[in-house]
């Protein structure tokens, strides 16, 4: 018994070991242009976590679609934030006091299971963004 449960604690020290951390930045003008996550659309595996740096003050984060079972997520103004990924699916987030310039980004975590659901909040945040208008949906065409 005592075997077995040591060989499980190994299992898990091991596969933990394997885990990425993502570094996201968040930026008042970047290489798509202003008020925007670089990098914006992230392809994670489950475990894996994400960064939020806030790169220029002003900015934070907030999960607007996340598979189900996942937690939403929302951080602190000019605080750095990390978020680990354990559910497989899409995660749509943005900065909310930019969210109308479309300052939003995407992680896909292993297979995109809620994609559809994904789609809907983008189509949603694409409407009322006032800037920047197909960016989010750029962004979406990546996930597979």
């Amino acid at each position: 018994m005592k075997k077995q449960i040591f060989a499980l604690m190994l299992l898990a020290a091991v596969g933990s070991s394997f885990a990425a951390n993502h570094d996201v930045k968040m930026l008042n003008n970047g290489a798509d242009g202003s008020m925007v996550f670089e990098p914006a659309f992230i392809q994670a595996k489950p475990g894996d976590t994400v960064t939020f740096k806030p790169t220029n003050k002003g900015h934070w984060v907030e999960s607007k679609a996340v598979p189900k079972g996942a937690k939403a997520f929302l951080s602190q103004e000019d605080k750095e934030f990390t978020v680990k990924l354990d559910k497989e699916g899409v995660y749509v987030y943005t900065c909310p006091p930019h969210r109308t310039m479309n300052m939003s980004g995407i992680i896909q975590v292993g297979k995109a299971v809620n994609k559809a659901e994904a789609q809907t909040a983008v189509d949603e945040m694409e409407k009322r963004s006032m800037q920047n208008k197909g960016r989010l949906k750029k962004y979406m065409q990546q996930v597979k």
